[in-house]
């Protein structure tokens, strides 16, 4: 008897992963107007970046998945023979999505399900729900997956650089005055995450200056794992290899690069990019 992941759609984790990791993924749902689709079910990371870019396009907005399909994802799990379920997600302190979750669990009166709140987003997600899902094909019980989890989420750091703060100030994720002063002195700022909310880390004036930043943020020390996130019209490879090139040696064990897809693009907007790095010790 095997642990089955859960996840959702602000882990950014591309369908290959999800399959090659036999993680489940509970989608978010994002609207544009009146139109809404569950991501990324309904609408890839493509097709959401193409509607971003597309002039007049309404402002994106995320809705947290229900408690009714938190609770289909575990009850298909435990009919599938799974003995437990860990569900890694998305940061309490920008979504309701672990709450709707706890809900689901609280509906089934089910003691094994685990609930991990990750305190992150993108691949901050991805990297404990990978490590999990490896945990649980090597035969670890649930409670093992998430005192493992949970000390491993301490060691990951996200970094993110921006265009503008609009697309936060509109999803409610920064302040109307922190949003203004971003755009009056036309800063391109880095954001990070702190006991799972997102706060400024510096505001530097150029893109140019924003992308040096960066770089050396993310090679301050060895780390175990690279995941570099970048959006549309962003060079990935480019940016990669310019963030290996100043890592300490010896490299690390897993470098991809992956879309901010749609759940996490609707509070970045176009041109975000950045990285999440699983730190040594």
């Amino acid at each position: 008897m095997t642990v089955a992941v859960v996840t959702d759609s602000g882990s950014d984790l591309t369908p290959a992963q999800l399959e090659e990791h036999k993680i489940r993924q509970v989608p978010l749902t994002v609207s544009f107007g009146e139109e809404s689709f569950l991501s990324p079910d309904d609408l890839s990371s493509e097709e959401f970046w193409a509607k971003m870019q597309a002039p007049e396009c309404p402002f994106a907005r995320t809705a947290a998945p229900s408690a009714g399909l938190f609770k289909r994802a575990f009850e298909q799990a435990f009919e599938e023979g799974h003995d437990g379920v860990v569900y890694v997600g998305l940061s309490g302190g920008l979504s309701a999505t672990v709450r709707n979750a706890e809900m689901a669990r609280e509906m089934l009166s089910d003691g094994r399900i685990e609930i991990v709140d990750s305190k992150s987003v993108s691949m901050g997600i991805g990297a404990l729900a990978i490590r999990a899902a490896q945990m649980a094909a090597g035969g670890s019980s649930r409670v093992e997956i998430v005192q493992e989890i949970e000390h491993l989420r301490d060691r990951v750091v996200i970094f993110v650089g921006l265009e503008t703060l609009d697309y936060l100030r509109k999803g409610g994720r920064i302040g109307v005055a922190k949003a203004a002063i971003g755009g009056l002195l036309s800063i391109k700022p880095i954001m990070t995450m702190e006991e799972g909310i997102i706060v400024p880390l510096d505001q530097p004036r150029t893109r140019a200056k924003a992308r040096e930043r960066i770089i050396e943020l993310m090679s301050d020390r060895k780390v175990s794992e690279l995941y570099v996130l970048y959006s549309p019209p962003m060079d990935a490879v480019g940016f990669r290899d310019e963030v290996i090139a100043q890592l300490p040696e010896p490299a690390p064990e897993v470098v991809t690069e992956q879309f901010i897809g749609p759940v996490i693009g609707a509070h970045t907007g176009p041109g975000s990019y950045g990285g999440v790095l699983v730190r040594e010790f």
